[in-house]
């Protein structure tokens, strides 16, 4: 049973009592029953706002997520593509400490190289792809 049926129901009761107009409690007593139906129409029609709210915002959502992935998508694919170029390694050498393997372009400040996995930090005193000193650690085999 709806809201609007059920004052429709008290307001039958209160015909059915047949209330008399002329004492205070009959007017008490047809006033809030006008009253209950006036607020149960009012929550009927608010109730019915919401729910076309609600439907407007689930498009709206809808619509935002399909603009957001058509703008994500390229951007991420972009973003994929300038990684990948970004990413030039040119020499690599194997931690003596952990045999991690460590990656390292020709720019890398050797006297500062430190592996990432172990914290152990390793000495070159020149590039490394020409490096002939026997206690260098970047000596490449």
């Amino acid at each position: 049973m709806t809201i609007l049926e059920k004052a429709a129901y008290i307001k039958g009761l209160a015909d059915g009592l047949k209330p008399d107009q002329e004492k205070p409690e009959g007017k008490l007593i047809s006033e809030l029953i006008a009253l209950v139906g006036d607020m149960a129409e009012e929550l009927s029609e608010m109730k019915g706002d919401a729910n076309e709210l609600r439907d407007y915002v689930e498009e709206l959502d809808d619509d935002l997520a399909d603009v957001e992935e058509y703008l994500w998508d390229d951007e991420d694919d972009e973003d994929e593509e300038d990684d990948e170029e970004d990413i030039s390694y040119t020499d690599e050498i194997v931690c003596p400490s952990c045999g991690e393997t460590i990656c390292f372009d020709e720019d890398a400040d050797l006297s500062n190289l430190v592996c990432p996995n172990c914290g152990e930090r390793l000495s070159c005193s020149q590039d490394c792809s020409q490096c002939e000193e026997e206690d260098c650690d970047l000596k490449k085999d």
